[in-house]
């Protein structure tokens, strides 16, 4: 099986050719579910495993990006669990945040340890909520409980239908709905219930995401998607297009960014594109097949996977600082 094992003459990495997807697609198919595009758990893979540990490896986990999210952005318009409102207010409060975060970064931040550590421990807050929220019956809003009342029902209905199809999971008409979009508010129906978020507050959300992934490269869906689960309280089938779809543009801000930028003491930032398009083959899958069966999964085991992934990711921060 040699005739399998590649060199990325860029990243100085020699491996299988069907590793990198196989892993990427086992990830991204799980946190792409939650709205996370699971970049930041390759990196471990990579470093650990690959022993790439290079800067550059930051710039590859952004075209892992570029070429993984489409598919599960893509899958969640059609089946019409695109929260547009959000999207928008996502993408317009992200995309200054990035060019914002490389100016602080180069200008008034040069030591990333301090700024992760605050990072972390708001991770950490937010992991810590969302688990809380699911193992102790803490208040919710009455939308959230129909909702998974609903779903309940559902998966109830398909053991009663043992010759039938899949009956669980959601159905067709669950679509996201607008209702009214104004600056103090926006408003979308789904599945029958309605759930709105303050507006100026989403785009204060989304512009602190794009600073902080502009300055260390960051994933914005890892904080976005955890934040509107806990914080605003909206349903997680509604929201992961939008935070992959601000990852998206961080990462290709990022992408463009890690390629321009000078060599520093000799060591090249640039990303390692075919390592980063071969990992993003497979997270092309994964994220395709898991923005696909999502509407099977019930909401309570999403918040519990967003939430151990949050915690690790917060713990990480929080150590490198030590």
């Amino acid at each position: 099986m040699d005739f399998l094992n590649i060199l990325f003459p860029i990243s100085g990495v020699k491996t299988n050719i069907l590793l990198p997807p196989l892993v990427a697609m086992f990830i991204s198919f799980f946190t792409s579910m939650g709205g996370i595009s699971g970049a930041f758990l390759l990196l471990p893979y990579q470093m650990s495993v690959l022993n790439y540990t290079a800067p550059s490896v930051s710039g590859t986990n952004h075209v892992f990006n570029i070429v993984a999210i489409p598919s599960g952005v893509y899958r969640y318009i059609k089946e019409g669990r695109m929260a547009w409102p959000l999207t928008w207010v996502v993408i317009i409060g992200t995309l200054p945040g990035v060019f914002i975060g490389y100016y602080v970064r180069v200008f008034y931040l040069s030591d990333p340890k301090a700024f992760k550590f605050f990072v972390g421990c708001v991770l950490f807050y937010i992991g810590i909520r969302l688990l809380k929220e699911i193992i102790v019956k803490s208040k919710k809003s009455s939308a959230a409980k129909t909702l998974e009342e609903k779903f309940k029902a559902r998966i109830d209905e398909a053991k009663k239908l043992q010759s039938a199809k899949i009956a669980s999971g959601l159905p067709k008409d669950a679509v996201v709905k607008t209702v009214s979009v104004s600056l103090r508010k926006v408003e979308y129906e789904f599945w029958g219930e309605r759930f709105s978020f303050n507006t100026i507050g989403m785009f204060i959300l989304a512009l602190v995401v794009g600073i902080i992934g502009g300055a260390y490269g960051i994933g914005g869906g890892s904080i976005i998607a955890p934040f509107c689960v806990a914080v605003f309280h909206l349903p997680v089938y509604t929201i992961a297009g939008a935070a992959l779809m601000g990852t998206f543009i961080t990462s290709v801000a990022g992408a463009l960014f890690f390629s321009i930028i000078p060599a520093t003491h000799g060591v090249s930032a640039m990303p390692d594109w075919s390592l980063g398009i071969l990992f993003g083959i497979g997270g092309f899958v994964g994220m395709y097949l898991g923005a696909r069966f999502q509407k099977f999964v019930p909401q309570k085991f999403i918040k519990l996977m967003l939430g151990v992934v949050i915690v690790f990711l917060a713990i990480r921060y929080i150590a490198q600082y030590f």
